[in-house]
């Protein structure tokens, strides 16, 4: 069996990669940076390292790499024969490479009709959609209906902490021992992949709301409450007990959401809860504040795991999340020269204040109580 994976970063290493292994795929790994396809190519496996008290490890083979810079055959040849496709590669990039998806697809169908599953292992809502959105545009009208019909595009909810990191060897990778991949089924075309560590769901939505308000909204509300009180990692942060408190009673707050919305139980999603706050303690990962607040304008964009829930809180109660807004406020202090988006974001808040570009950057007007409320809080 073959799969092919965008993106050879640590997520699509030390992840997808992995799980696709175990389901005993050959993975041929498509990824702009050259030393680490050359370093596929040339080891042929790499090592994957459980972040716990156990250490263990297991080594990935059966891989090979290709270069989407210049092999572009290549990374067609490999679509044309593959049983499954995914990719890590982030939100931003999906539509970067739907070019070279559409061409593979397309090369594909026309040497068979065997289906195939394209699925996007992103933090996002709707990463398969707008893939699939973006793919479509780059096949040509005539041969629509054709990709439409043997290319599956399931949505896929993906949690796993893998930090940065420096290890001795390049392509070994450190991860967290718990993990989930949840795939959306009725997308799904042709025969489902038997891919131990997938679960197959007939609606994703309330899987992926429940991820990112949780996994994802805590993760950046340790990170940018951190930063503001001169935390360095993820660990340290939840360590102090006044930053926690705050963390908490946003994701009780981000919970109260899922439970109304979706009728989750409540004993069961506050043992997910508590499970979701214990990863973050746990010290054999190592997890920087920068790396997990990079992107603040996209994570405090109007669908995203700040402002989605803090909205939906106010339609569904009627007042504003008293914790969600305080870390709202944290995110847009958020400083880091290191990134782009954060640079960006206080360039904004600089030339226009914190008023204008929390309009511009998640959509809520000045009037709504909500966008009051966090500019309160800054002002605090």
């Amino acid at each position: 069996m073959k799969a092919v994976h965008f993106g050879a970063g640590n997520i699509g290493r030390g992840f997808i990669g992995l799980l696709l292994h175990d389901a005993g795929y050959h993975t041929t790994f498509v990824d702009v940076n050259k030393e680490i396809i050359d370093a596929i190519n040339q080891h042929k496996q790499y090592r994957v390292l459980l972040a716990d008290q156990d250490q263990q490890e297991q080594i990935v083979t059966n891989i090979s790499g290709i270069n989407s810079s210049d092999q572009l055959e290549d990374v067609s040849d490999a679509i044309a024969t593959a049983d499954i496709i995914t990719t890590a590669v982030g939100p931003n990039v999906l539509p970067i490479i739907a070019g070279n998806i559409a061409n593979g697809l397309l090369q594909r169908f026309r040497q068979s009709d065997d289906p195939v599953n394209i699925i996007a292992c992103e933090n996002m809502i709707g990463g398969s959609r707008l893939l699939k959105e973006k793919v479509l545009e780059h096949i040509p009208a005539e041969q629509k209906s054709t990709v439409l019909s043997l290319a599956g595009f399931p949505d896929a909810a993906v949690d796993r902490i893998v930090p940065n990191q420096s290890n001795e060897k390049m392509l070994t990778v450190s991860v967290e021992p718990y993990y989930e991949w949840v795939v959306e089924m009725p997308s799904m075309k042709g025969e489902v992949p038997n891919i131990k560590g997938i679960t197959y769901v007939e609606e994703l939505t309330p899987y992926i709301e429940r991820k990112l308000f949780t996994v994802n909204t805590g993760h950046a509300a340790a990170a940018y409450l951190g930063q503001k009180y001169y935390h360095q990692t993820i660990e340290e942060a939840i360590q102090d007990q006044n930053l926690r408190q705050v963390v908490e009673g946003a994701l009780k707050e981000t919970g109260d959401v899922l439970i109304e919305k979706y009728q989750f139980d409540r004993d069961t999603h506050e043992q997910y809860r508590e499970k979701i706050i214990g990863r973050f303690t746990n010290p054999y990962l190592s997890d920087q504040v920068i790396r997990v607040g990079r992107g603040p304008l996209r994570k405090l964009s109007a669908n995203d795991r700040l402002i989605r829930p803090a909205t939906l809180y106010m339609e569904l109660f009627n007042r504003a999340p008293e914790n969600l807004t305080k870390v709202i406020a944290a995110a847009m202090q958020y400083q880091d020269n290191g990134d782009p988006e954060a640079v960006e974001l206080q360039q904004k808040i600089k030339a226009n204040g914190y008023s204008e570009t929390l309009e511009e950057i998640s959509g809520l007007p000045k009037v709504h109580l909500l966008h009051q409320r966090i500019i309160e809080n800054i002002q605090r």
